[in-house]
């Protein structure tokens, strides 16, 4: 058995993260937990179904409600620390990241950001999200292995790149399979870059900035259209989007097969792509 407090504290030490990050944490605590039923999205209904099932805690991705939601902006300025690894100077990470920011910072100012929370209250539900940490695992999970495929194929096409990322099994599985959104599958891939964690997609000046640092082939979850139509405009470097869905399920399985080992029984569900 575990308590809220310890699954926290196993999600951040598997991603080696020494804080709890803005957008996870425990939103209902709980102790005695054995049956964990855990998902990419997890709101009202999961949770009513949790009770009812006699699970002892609902484990979420997305900060879809509490404090993990409305701060969800706050840990958008770890992107810089990302950009600066792929050598983009540090004051020009900042200002790339810093209008998208105070975007999302807006648009949750304005949610309904206690509602999936409220019920798990009500119900009595031990609640935690974890999404940085879950991020953190998926981008080094795909960094390395891509990182070991390419690091000496200086003529390797980006379609050589999609394929190697169906190698994992996330990807492989999952309906919706790594997709080229800027360049062509014959098109050289260049310096391979993931940038999968810290939030949500930085925007069009992110992307330019890890192009103009020597980004060959920029590999995300999602990217939103303006931000496609802005790099294939930019004519600088090519963007595969490698699955919303799949990216998450990476990370989570990982946490998720720790929790199994550590005896507890976890039921996949809520978007979950088995790896």
């Amino acid at each position: 058995m575990m308590n809220t407090g310890q699954i926290i504290d196993l999600a951040l030490e598997l991603a080696g993260l020494d804080e709890i990050p803005a957008d996870s944490g425990v939103i209902v605590a709980g102790e005695n937990i054995k049956r964990v039923l855990a998902g990419i999205d997890m709101e009202a209904a999961e949770i009513m179904l949790a009770k009812n099932k006699d699970y002892d805690l609902v484990l979420t991705h997305h900060p879809t409600t509490g404090n993990p939601r409305l701060n969800l902006h706050q840990v958008m300025d770890r992107q810089i620390e990302r950009m600066v690894e792929a050598q983009v100077p540090i004051n020009k990470a900042q200002k790339a990241i810093r209008e998208k920011i105070e975007e999302i910072g807006r648009k949750l100012h304005a949610s309904n950001y206690d509602r999936a929370a409220s019920v798990a209250r009500v119900l009595e539900m031990p609640f935690v999200g974890v999404h940085t940490p879950a991020d953190v695992l998926s981008e080094k999970r795909v960094a390395a292995h891509l990182g070991k495929i390419f690091a000496d194929q200086p003529r390797a096409r980006v379609g050589d790149v999609v394929e190697a990322m169906l190698e994992i099994g996330e990807y492989k599985n999952a309906l919706t399979r790594p997709k080229i959104v800027a360049g062509a599958e014959n098109d050289y891939a260049g310096r391979v870059w993931v940038s999968m964690a810290r939030g949500t997609g930085g925007g069009p000046d992110v992307a330019k900035a890890y192009f103009e640092a020597g980004v060959g082939t920029l590999v995300v979850m999602h990217m939103q259209e303006d931000v496609i139509k802005a790099v294939k405009e930019q004519n600088i470097g090519n963007a595969i989007v490698a699955g919303h869905m799949a990216s998450d399920s990476i990370g989570m399985n990982q946490l998720l097969s720790a929790l199994e080992k550590r005896n507890l029984e976890v039921t996949r569900a809520g978007g979950i792509v088995n790896g």
